[in-house]
């Protein structure tokens, strides 16, 4: 057996992972870092550049407010987000991404981030609250502005790649840090640390998916985000929440391509196989769940279940129609032949772009099987569960939420412990990203990954934000009081 080499680091803050939430944490931790002679050190279980959910790319940011343009307010994407998950929401955790979302995104632009926009310049919309993009290099340029912030640090920045975390090392009731080895070397690393942000993503196989034999591997979700960041957090002490809310988004059967694009941009139907719309035919399913299921948008749970009923009632299986889609969008130049083509033309690159950056296998798939999606239906499915603290998951670690906003039932949690953003409810341990819940930044169709938390506010003083001023009541209705600037 070979001898492992024992190697040991000293840091201030330790960021575990290396997807959006760990790039964003380390971006702006080496901001303050480096302003209060800091040391900022970030290991990630594989390369930085494609680590994460979003390592194959996206084709939408799910999460742009607008508020600078007054399209919309904080209190509607909170509004928004309690009637998507059927009120089971931390709406001050919602609220705090949502006030900081805009200036990521613009972050995102800076660095280089191909973001669609129309004629008058303004960015195009998939939903009301997503934008999109060419984002096949997404997890690369943020990488690289992480990369480039822990470099600019000097000694006091470090990036250990290839590196796994087994376990935390706990000081009495304190998280100091972690134990890990790398994957290359005979190495082995003790991380001991002042401050841990734990940002290793969610857990998807933990049921079997519905790809068996050769493609036991494939998943909606990334196979490598095995539930790292739950066993981090469960074997610290940390409190859990929500375990019983799974995540089964409907996809595009086999390729588990994402349907947001289809449903929100290019208007498309889903039918049984009749021909029927399950969501007009079993609308008195609805009531049933109200006020959810009564208001509008529907949420995507109650979508899905609708479509389940189908399958269940042997209706099945279920087609996105996005032969359909394409030609009614096109129709409207029908009277012009050449502009028609244009038209048709650009919409099927829109449809494979779509997939191309960011879910590959689902273009594959088309292309094996000679499918036109301008001229041939696709069949769609719920994929299996999984468990995440965003997107439309509420499943992860419970987290203290900003001073400024979160309600004092649960400020109290953590007074004896410390007040600070995001921190689980152990000492020295934060959480961020897929990790924590219930956060959500909630798109009505569940096909595209949350906005990092670029802005995440931990352990160290927070930039000063241009609008400050907020109240809360009881039932945490949020008022911005501030004029737009």
């Amino acid at each position: 057996m070979p001898n492992f080499e024992t190697v040991t680091v000293e840091t201030d803050l330790l960021i575990i992972g290396g997807g959006m939430s760990a790039c964003g944490a380390a971006f702006e931790a080496a901001y303050w870092a480096k302003k209060n002679g800091l040391k900022v050190t970030v290991v990630d279980k594989a390369a930085m550049d494609r680590s994460g959910a979003v390592a194959m790319g996206l084709s939408a940011i799910n999460q742009y407010i607008g508020w600078a343009a007054g399209d919309n307010t904080l209190e509607d994407y909170v509004k928004y987000v309690r009637q998507d998950l059927m009120g089971v929401s931390r709406e001050d955790l919602v609220y705090d991404i949502a006030r900081h979302v805009d200036s990521s995104v613009h972050l995102f632009e800076k660095w280089g981030l191909p973001i669609w926009t129309d004629a008058n310049g303004k960015y195009v919309h998939e939903g009301r609250w997503q934008v999109m993009i060419n984002g096949e290099s997404y997890k690369v340029l943020v990488a690289e502005a992480a990369k480039t912030a822990l470099a600019e640090m000097g000694g006091n920045g470090e990036l250990f790649e290839r590196v796994f975390i087994v376990e935390p090392i706990m000081d009495g009731d304190r998280v100091a840090g972690a134990l890990g080895f790398s994957v290359r070397e005979n190495k082995f690393y003790v991380f001991k640390a002042k401050a841990t942000i734990a940002c290793m993503g969610g857990a998807v196989h933990v049921f079997r998916p519905r790809s068996v034999g050769e493609g036991l591997g494939r998943a909606w979700y990334p196979p490598w985000n095995s539930g790292s960041t739950a066993y981090f957090t469960i074997k610290a002490g940390a409190e859990m929440t929500c375990q019983e809310v799974r995540f089964i988004p409907v996809r595009f059967k086999d390729g588990y391509g994402p349907v947001g694009a289809w449903f929100l941009l290019f208007k498309a139907r889903a039918t049984n196989a009749m021909g029927e719309e399950y969501m007009v035919t079993r609308a008195g399913e609805l009531p049933k769940w109200a006020p959810y299921g009564m208001a509008k948008p529907i949420p995507a749970n109650l979508r899905n279940w609708l479509g389940m009923e189908d399958v269940m009632a042997g209706k099945g299986p279920i087609y996105m129609r996005t032969n359909e889609a394409i030609a009614n969008i096109a129709a409207q130049y029908k009277d012009d032949p050449k502009a028609f083509k244009k038209k048709m033309k650009e919409l099927e690159s829109e449809a494979w772009e779509d997939f191309l950056d960011m879910t590959i296998s689902q273009s594959l798939l088309w292309a094996g099987m000679n499918i036109q999606p301008e001229e041939t239906p696709s069949e769609i499915a719920a994929a299996e569960p999984y468990f995440i603290g965003s997107h439309s998951g509420a499943s992860g670690a419970w987290v203290c939420g900003p001073e400024d906003v979160m309600p004092a039932e649960y400020k109290k949690q953590w007074d004896s412990i410390g007040v600070y953003n995001h921190m689980c409810t152990v000492k020295g341990l934060f959480s961020a990203g897929r990790a924590f819940s219930p956060l959500e930044t909630a798109s009505a169709h569940r096909a595209i990954s949350s906005p990092p938390a670029l802005t995440l506010k931990v352990v160290l003083q927070p930039r000063a934000q241009s609008h400050s001023s907020l109240t809360t009541t009881p039932c945490l209705k949020l008022t911005w009081r501030q004029s737009r600037r």
